[in-house]
């Protein structure tokens, strides 16, 4: 079951993430209006450029005036303003709830919930796709402020329905299907440890055919990197429930530290490449708090 003290509807939380923003530099077209600039060029509200005129254009778009000083036929562009998809896919694999206090899952959820906040908020069309070893629909994407209590709703249910499941992680073949809905270029979110057993490499090589731009918010503990494992242990992958017998040195926690930070440094040179984000968030501190850090003056540029 879900921790009795786990509110997605913290009122706390909520107020904080309607105080940030995220702006798109670019939105894909086909979309509604709301506060993001597309590169479109239509009849929006901010004036942008001229073209020459062309058949099949609103005579109402002409400038008359250039007109009539200059003799041209030309348009009038202003720059459109559409809505950016955002698409949450918050790790509810099984690994995600080993620590018995403050489970990364729970925090996951939280930095989910606290994103689609902002996204509903600013008229954004948000969805969660929780995953494991596989991804679900957990909520198509739809827009709304009133929307929020439905989203909460979903993440706990899917919660609870990854608890008993006890998933492993791939997140390789979650991707991989969250291509093939065919969604709307966007900005997908994903929400985990990233400690897939396949690696980085696996899990890039789904995300490069991937035409959506990437936001990584990686769910850490400082133990992570820096374990305080000593001496002749048996460690157990809480997953597969395979076991391996190490003996751990100091050269040992060397090479595990250089491959630590090598996995993540792969991640963050993909996202950089693809114009994204990439946010660690302690699972020790408070959510909100750190979600706001990538935040400048109230805006995030994704």
């Amino acid at each position: 079951m879900v921790q009795d003290d786990f509110n997605l509807l913290d009122p706390e939380l909520l107020e904080q993430a309607r105080a940030l923003r995220i702006v798109a530099r670019r939105v894909a077209p086909a979309g509604r209006w709301a506060e993001h600039r597309s590169r479109d060029r239509g009849q929006g509200l901010e004036f942008q450029d001229y073209r020459p005129y062309s058949p099949g254009d609103e005579l109402r778009a002409v400038d008359w005036n250039i007109y009539r000083r200059l003799g041209r036929v030309v348009i009038r562009l202003f720059e459109e303003m559409e809505d950016l998809p955002i698409y949450l896919l918050p790790d509810l694999s099984f690994s995600m709830w080993q620590e018995a206090a403050d489970p990364r899952a729970v925090v996951a959820m939280k930095a989910a919930i606290g994103l689609a906040a902002i996204g509903l908020d600013q008229h954004d069309r948000v969805g969660v796709f929780p995953f494991g070893e596989e991804l679900e629909v957990g909520i198509r994407p739809m827009s709304g402020r009133s929307r929020l209590t439905a989203f909460a709703q979903a993440l706990t249910q899917s919660a609870r329905d990854a608890q008993d499941r006890k998933s492993g992680t791939d997140l390789a073949a979650a991707m991989s299907r969250f291509r093939g809905l065919g969604l709307r270029q966007g900005l997908v979110v994903v929400v985990s440890d990233f400690l897939d057993p396949r690696g980085a490499a696996a899990v890039l090589s789904e995300f490069k055919r991937s035409r959506h731009r990437p936001l990584f918010v990686a769910i850490t503990r400082p133990e992570d990197r820096d374990p305080a494992l000593r001496g002749d242990v048996r460690v157990r992958d809480c997953e597969t429930g395979d076991t391996q017998d190490v003996s751990i040195t100091d050269a040992v926690l060397e090479r595990y530290r250089a491959a630590y930070d090598e996995h993540f440094a792969a991640l963050q040179s993909f996202v950089k490449q693809r114009q994204g984000g990439w946010l660690e968030i302690d699972a020790d501190v408070d959510v909100m708090d750190q979600l706001a850090t990538m935040f400048e003056g109230g805006r995030f540029v994704a």
